[in-house]
Protein backbone atom coordinates (compact mmCIF):
# COMPACT_ATOMS: atom_id res chain seq x y z
CA UNK A 1 0.00 0.00 0.00
CA UNK A 2 1.48 3.39 -0.85
CA UNK A 3 1.94 5.23 2.31
CA UNK A 4 2.48 9.43 2.17
CA UNK A 5 4.18 8.43 6.05
CA UNK A 6 7.60 9.90 6.79
CA UNK A 7 10.63 6.94 7.19
CA UNK A 8 10.63 5.01 10.12
CA UNK A 9 12.81 7.16 12.39
CA UNK A 10 10.14 9.42 12.96
CA UNK A 11 7.16 7.56 13.18
CA UNK A 12 3.89 9.71 12.99
CA UNK A 13 -0.01 8.35 13.39
CA UNK A 14 -1.49 7.83 10.52
CA UNK A 15 -4.19 10.97 9.72
CA UNK A 16 -6.11 9.85 6.47
CA UNK A 17 -6.54 6.17 5.21
CA UNK A 18 -7.47 5.39 1.50
CA UNK A 19 -8.43 1.49 1.07
CA UNK A 20 -9.25 0.42 -1.96
CA UNK A 21 -10.96 3.47 -2.59
CA UNK A 22 -13.43 3.34 -5.90
CA UNK A 23 -15.18 5.91 -7.72
CA UNK A 24 -17.08 4.62 -11.02
CA UNK A 25 -19.73 6.64 -13.19
CA UNK A 26 -22.85 5.78 -14.25
CA UNK A 27 -21.04 4.18 -17.90
CA UNK A 28 -18.66 1.91 -15.80
CA UNK A 29 -15.58 4.06 -16.22
CA UNK A 30 -13.54 4.66 -13.00
CA UNK A 31 -12.88 8.11 -12.35
CA UNK A 32 -10.70 6.40 -8.92
CA UNK A 33 -9.54 2.75 -9.59
CA UNK A 34 -9.15 1.20 -5.94
CA UNK A 35 -6.50 3.33 -4.89
CA UNK A 36 -4.62 2.80 -1.51
CA UNK A 37 -2.96 5.30 0.48
CA UNK A 38 -1.99 6.20 3.99
CA UNK A 39 -1.42 9.94 4.83
CA UNK A 40 0.68 11.19 8.00
CA UNK A 41 -0.74 13.22 10.58
CA UNK A 42 0.46 16.81 9.87
CA UNK A 43 1.80 16.41 6.83
CA UNK A 44 1.56 18.25 3.70
CA UNK A 45 0.54 15.62 1.08
CA UNK A 46 -0.15 16.69 -3.09
CA UNK A 47 -2.37 14.63 -5.03
CA UNK A 48 -0.36 15.59 -8.68
CA UNK A 49 -1.20 14.95 -12.02
CA UNK A 50 -3.14 15.57 -15.03
CA UNK A 51 -6.43 17.10 -16.02
CA UNK A 52 -8.75 14.14 -15.62
CA UNK A 53 -5.97 11.64 -13.08
CA UNK A 54 -8.65 11.56 -10.40
CA UNK A 55 -6.98 13.55 -7.86
CA UNK A 56 -9.48 15.81 -7.54
CA UNK A 57 -12.61 13.47 -7.42
CA UNK A 58 -10.28 11.74 -4.62
CA UNK A 59 -10.41 15.22 -2.88
CA UNK A 60 -14.14 15.30 -2.92
CA UNK A 61 -14.41 11.76 -1.95
CA UNK A 62 -12.63 12.00 1.32
CA UNK A 63 -14.32 15.59 1.80
CA UNK A 64 -17.81 14.03 1.36
CA UNK A 65 -18.63 15.85 -1.55
CA UNK A 66 -18.88 12.87 -4.12
CA UNK A 67 -20.57 9.58 -3.28
CA UNK A 68 -17.71 6.08 -3.06
CA UNK A 69 -18.87 3.84 -4.98
CA UNK A 70 -16.59 1.25 -3.18
CA UNK A 71 -14.13 0.95 -0.56
CA UNK A 72 -13.01 3.50 2.78
CA UNK A 73 -11.79 7.02 3.75
CA UNK A 74 -10.47 6.78 7.15
CA UNK A 75 -9.58 9.32 9.19
CA UNK A 76 -7.68 8.85 12.42
CA UNK A 77 -9.25 4.67 12.80
CA UNK A 78 -12.46 6.47 12.55
CA UNK A 79 -14.60 5.61 9.13
CA UNK A 80 -16.18 8.05 7.74
CA UNK A 81 -17.07 6.78 4.18
CA UNK A 82 -20.52 7.31 4.68
CA UNK A 83 -20.94 10.57 7.12
CA UNK A 84 -21.83 13.73 5.29
CA UNK A 85 -19.71 16.69 4.70
CA UNK A 86 -19.79 18.71 7.91
CA UNK A 87 -19.50 15.47 10.52
CA UNK A 88 -16.33 14.51 8.96
CA UNK A 89 -13.42 16.59 10.77
CA UNK A 90 -12.69 18.22 7.54
CA UNK A 91 -12.78 21.38 5.76
CA UNK A 92 -12.22 22.62 1.74
CA UNK A 93 -11.21 25.66 0.65
CA UNK A 94 -12.11 25.81 -2.96
CA UNK A 95 -10.32 26.72 -6.57
CA UNK A 96 -12.52 29.92 -6.88
CA UNK A 97 -12.59 30.81 -2.86
CA UNK A 98 -16.48 30.32 -2.77
CA UNK A 99 -16.74 33.56 -0.44
CA UNK A 100 -19.85 35.42 0.14
CA UNK A 101 -20.28 38.85 -1.91
CA UNK A 102 -22.67 40.47 -0.10
CA UNK A 103 -20.86 39.51 3.43
CA UNK A 104 -17.58 40.65 5.08
CA UNK A 105 -14.15 38.78 5.79
CA UNK A 106 -15.28 38.73 9.23
CA UNK A 107 -19.04 37.14 8.06
CA UNK A 108 -17.87 34.96 5.57
CA UNK A 109 -15.22 33.28 8.47
CA UNK A 110 -18.03 33.51 10.92
CA UNK A 111 -21.47 31.92 8.94
CA UNK A 112 -20.19 28.59 9.60
CA UNK A 113 -20.87 29.23 13.59
CA UNK A 114 -23.90 31.14 12.57
CA UNK A 115 -25.20 27.70 10.76
CA UNK A 116 -24.27 25.83 13.81
CA UNK A 117 -26.07 28.09 16.15
CA UNK A 118 -23.16 29.96 18.13
CA UNK A 119 -23.71 33.40 19.31
CA UNK A 120 -22.61 36.30 17.73
CA UNK A 121 -20.76 37.88 20.05
CA UNK A 122 -18.78 34.14 20.51
CA UNK A 123 -18.63 33.24 16.33
CA UNK A 124 -17.23 36.86 15.46
CA UNK A 125 -14.37 36.92 18.34
CA UNK A 126 -13.63 33.51 16.34
CA UNK A 127 -13.79 35.10 13.72
CA UNK A 128 -11.77 37.89 14.39
CA UNK A 129 -8.91 35.96 16.03
CA UNK A 130 -8.46 33.76 12.77
CA UNK A 131 -8.23 36.84 10.42
CA UNK A 132 -5.71 38.66 12.42
CA UNK A 133 -3.87 34.81 12.30
CA UNK A 134 -3.69 35.04 8.62
CA UNK A 135 -2.53 38.57 8.66
CA UNK A 136 -6.23 40.03 7.76
CA UNK A 137 -7.75 41.92 10.88
CA UNK A 138 -7.37 45.21 9.75
CA UNK A 139 -9.54 44.24 6.67
CA UNK A 140 -12.38 42.42 8.48
CA UNK A 141 -15.11 44.50 7.57
CA UNK A 142 -14.15 44.71 3.68
CA UNK A 143 -16.15 42.84 1.21
CA UNK A 144 -14.37 40.43 -1.14
CA UNK A 145 -15.01 42.08 -3.96
CA UNK A 146 -12.63 44.79 -2.08
CA UNK A 147 -9.96 42.42 -1.13
CA UNK A 148 -6.76 40.96 -4.12
CA UNK A 149 -6.90 37.95 -4.82
CA UNK A 150 -4.06 36.73 -1.99
CA UNK A 151 -6.39 38.47 0.38
CA UNK A 152 -9.44 36.66 -0.32
CA UNK A 153 -7.52 33.71 0.27
CA UNK A 154 -6.64 34.20 3.61
CA UNK A 155 -10.22 34.89 3.85
CA UNK A 156 -11.16 31.42 2.65
CA UNK A 157 -8.77 29.79 4.41
CA UNK A 158 -9.55 31.56 8.03
CA UNK A 159 -13.19 30.20 7.19
CA UNK A 160 -11.80 26.62 6.89
CA UNK A 161 -9.93 26.68 9.74
CA UNK A 162 -12.90 28.08 11.80
CA UNK A 163 -14.57 24.91 12.61
CA UNK A 164 -11.62 23.35 13.71
CA UNK A 165 -10.88 20.85 11.31
CA UNK A 166 -7.92 17.58 11.81
CA UNK A 167 -7.89 17.33 8.12
CA UNK A 168 -7.67 20.82 5.49
CA UNK A 169 -8.41 19.85 1.90
CA UNK A 170 -7.65 22.08 -0.98
CA UNK A 171 -8.54 21.76 -4.69
CA UNK A 172 -6.15 23.99 -6.88
CA UNK A 173 -6.30 26.67 -4.14
CA UNK A 174 -3.52 28.56 -6.26
CA UNK A 175 -4.18 28.46 -9.65
CA UNK A 176 -6.81 31.41 -9.27
CA UNK A 177 -3.95 33.63 -8.68
CA UNK A 178 -1.34 35.19 -10.63
CA UNK A 179 2.34 33.88 -11.16
CA UNK A 180 4.31 36.08 -8.68
CA UNK A 181 1.28 36.00 -6.30
CA UNK A 182 0.93 32.07 -6.62
CA UNK A 183 4.41 32.03 -5.57
CA UNK A 184 4.05 34.12 -2.53
CA UNK A 185 0.64 32.59 -1.03
CA UNK A 186 2.75 28.88 -1.61
CA UNK A 187 5.30 30.21 0.97
CA UNK A 188 2.10 31.25 3.05
CA UNK A 189 0.37 28.19 2.97
CA UNK A 190 3.30 26.28 4.03
CA UNK A 191 4.23 27.85 6.57
CA UNK A 192 0.65 27.88 7.62
CA UNK A 193 0.35 24.62 7.37
CA UNK A 194 3.72 24.19 10.12
CA UNK A 195 2.66 26.77 12.43
CA UNK A 196 -1.06 25.05 12.86
CA UNK A 197 0.39 21.41 12.81
CA UNK A 198 -3.00 20.34 10.58
CA UNK A 199 -2.79 17.84 8.06
CA UNK A 200 -2.90 19.50 4.54
CA UNK A 201 -4.35 17.48 1.16
CA UNK A 202 -3.59 19.79 -1.99
CA UNK A 203 -4.94 19.06 -4.85
CA UNK A 204 -2.43 20.65 -7.95
CA UNK A 205 -1.28 19.86 -11.63
CA UNK A 206 1.31 22.09 -11.26
CA UNK A 207 4.65 20.24 -10.43
CA UNK A 208 6.50 23.00 -9.58
CA UNK A 209 3.86 24.23 -6.91
CA UNK A 210 4.07 20.02 -5.65
CA UNK A 211 7.43 20.38 -5.01
CA UNK A 212 7.30 23.13 -3.15
CA UNK A 213 4.76 23.11 -0.81
CA UNK A 214 4.57 18.75 -0.18
CA UNK A 215 5.72 16.66 2.53
CA UNK A 216 4.91 14.12 -0.07
CA UNK A 217 3.53 13.74 -3.29
CA UNK A 218 1.03 11.06 -4.74
CA UNK A 219 1.32 11.46 -8.61
CA UNK A 220 -1.89 9.82 -9.89
CA UNK A 221 -3.06 9.10 -13.73
CA UNK A 222 -5.71 7.40 -15.07
CA UNK A 223 -7.24 7.22 -11.71
CA UNK A 224 -4.35 4.65 -10.25
CA UNK A 225 -1.60 5.80 -8.24
CA UNK A 226 1.88 5.42 -10.23
CA UNK A 227 4.07 6.72 -7.20
CA UNK A 228 4.09 8.25 -3.73
CA UNK A 229 7.42 9.68 -2.34
CA UNK A 230 9.48 13.22 -1.26
CA UNK A 231 9.49 15.60 -3.72
CA UNK A 232 13.42 14.51 -4.17
CA UNK A 233 12.12 10.98 -4.41
CA UNK A 234 10.03 11.46 -6.95
CA UNK A 235 11.80 13.61 -9.08
CA UNK A 236 14.90 11.64 -9.23
CA UNK A 237 13.72 8.38 -9.25
CA UNK A 238 11.20 8.49 -11.18
CA UNK A 239 8.94 4.91 -11.48
CA UNK A 240 7.61 5.14 -14.79
CA UNK A 241 7.75 6.89 -17.92
CA UNK A 242 4.68 8.53 -16.98
CA UNK A 243 6.27 10.59 -14.25
CA UNK A 244 9.54 10.87 -15.77
CA UNK A 245 8.20 12.84 -18.53
CA UNK A 246 5.12 14.49 -16.23
CA UNK A 247 7.80 15.77 -13.94
CA UNK A 248 9.67 17.17 -16.85
CA UNK A 249 13.45 18.18 -16.72
CA UNK A 250 14.38 14.30 -17.82
CA UNK A 251 15.26 12.54 -21.05
CA UNK A 252 13.67 9.12 -21.74
CA UNK A 253 15.86 6.68 -23.89
CA UNK A 254 15.96 3.06 -25.15
CA UNK A 255 18.78 0.71 -23.90
CA UNK A 256 19.23 -2.84 -24.23
CA UNK A 257 17.76 -3.64 -21.18
CA UNK A 258 15.17 -1.44 -20.93
CA UNK A 259 14.23 2.53 -20.72
CA UNK A 260 15.96 5.13 -18.87
CA UNK A 261 15.61 8.78 -17.62
CA UNK A 262 18.45 10.88 -17.51
CA UNK A 263 18.01 14.26 -16.51
CA UNK A 264 18.61 17.55 -18.50
CA UNK A 265 21.07 18.86 -16.35
CA UNK A 266 22.79 15.62 -15.94
CA UNK A 267 23.06 15.42 -19.70
CA UNK A 268 26.63 16.90 -21.59
CA UNK A 269 27.62 17.35 -24.69
CA UNK A 270 30.65 14.76 -25.07
CA UNK A 271 34.15 14.97 -26.90
CA UNK A 272 34.19 13.52 -30.42
CA UNK A 273 33.35 9.50 -30.49
CA UNK A 274 31.75 9.45 -27.10
CA UNK A 275 27.71 8.97 -26.18
CA UNK A 276 24.91 9.61 -28.90
CA UNK A 277 24.75 11.48 -32.25
CA UNK A 278 22.14 14.28 -31.72
CA UNK A 279 21.38 17.51 -33.91
CA UNK A 280 20.57 21.09 -31.94
CA UNK A 281 17.06 21.83 -32.84
CA UNK A 282 16.25 24.41 -30.46
CA UNK A 283 18.46 26.87 -27.86
CA UNK A 284 16.34 28.60 -25.49
CA UNK A 285 17.72 31.30 -23.41
CA UNK A 286 16.70 31.17 -19.41
CA UNK A 287 18.50 33.64 -17.86
CA UNK A 288 21.03 31.02 -15.56
CA UNK A 289 21.13 28.32 -18.08
CA UNK A 290 20.33 27.82 -21.79
CA UNK A 291 18.07 24.45 -22.66
CA UNK A 292 19.31 22.69 -25.95
CA UNK A 293 16.55 21.19 -27.75
CA UNK A 294 17.94 17.87 -29.59
CA UNK A 295 16.82 15.08 -32.22
CA UNK A 296 19.19 12.28 -31.16
CA UNK A 297 19.86 8.71 -31.80
CA UNK A 298 17.52 6.55 -29.94
CA UNK A 299 18.03 2.63 -30.41
CA UNK A 300 17.13 2.14 -33.58
CA UNK A 301 15.42 5.11 -34.06
CA UNK A 302 15.11 8.77 -32.64
CA UNK A 303 13.63 11.11 -30.18
CA UNK A 304 13.51 14.36 -29.15
CA UNK A 305 15.94 15.55 -25.86
CA UNK A 306 16.87 18.63 -23.93
CA UNK A 307 20.30 19.35 -22.41
CA UNK A 308 20.53 22.07 -20.05
CA UNK A 309 23.73 24.40 -19.84
CA UNK A 310 24.71 27.54 -17.27
CA UNK A 311 24.89 30.29 -19.06
CA UNK A 312 28.60 31.07 -18.86
CA UNK A 313 29.31 27.45 -20.49
CA UNK A 314 26.93 28.21 -23.37
CA UNK A 315 28.45 31.82 -23.02
CA UNK A 316 32.03 30.33 -23.57
CA UNK A 317 30.82 27.44 -26.45
CA UNK A 318 27.74 28.54 -28.13
CA UNK A 319 25.43 26.25 -30.00
CA UNK A 320 23.79 26.25 -33.26
CA UNK A 321 20.52 25.13 -35.23
CA UNK A 322 21.80 22.22 -37.26
CA UNK A 323 25.01 21.74 -34.77
CA UNK A 324 25.76 18.06 -34.65
CA UNK A 325 27.34 17.24 -31.38
CA UNK A 326 27.21 13.63 -29.08
CA UNK A 327 25.51 13.15 -26.16
CA UNK A 328 26.66 11.64 -23.18
CA UNK A 329 25.68 11.44 -19.48
CA UNK A 330 27.70 9.22 -16.15
CA UNK A 331 26.13 5.73 -15.66
CA UNK A 332 25.32 6.69 -11.80
CA UNK A 333 22.81 9.67 -13.48
CA UNK A 334 20.87 6.97 -15.37
CA UNK A 335 17.68 5.41 -13.84
CA UNK A 336 15.69 2.42 -15.11
CA UNK A 337 12.13 2.83 -15.59
CA UNK A 338 9.56 0.10 -14.96
CA UNK A 339 8.01 -1.40 -18.09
Amino acid sequence: MPSAEPSPSVPRPVAVELVALTKRYAQGQAAVDSINLRIASGSYCCLLGPSGCGKSTTLRMIAGHETVSSGDVLLEDRNITDLPAAARGTAMMFQSFALFPHLSALDNVAFSLKMKGVATAERRAKAQDLLERVAMGHLAQRKPGELSGGQQQRVALARALITQPKVLLLDEPLSALDPFLRIQMRAELRRWQKELGLTFIHVTHSQEEAMALADTMVVMNHGLIEQVGSPHEVYNRPATEFIARFMGGHNVLDTPTGKIAVRNDHMRIATEGEGIAATVTDVEYQGTYVLLGLDAANGAGRTGVSLMLPEAAFTDRPYTLGENVRLSWAAPHAHALAA
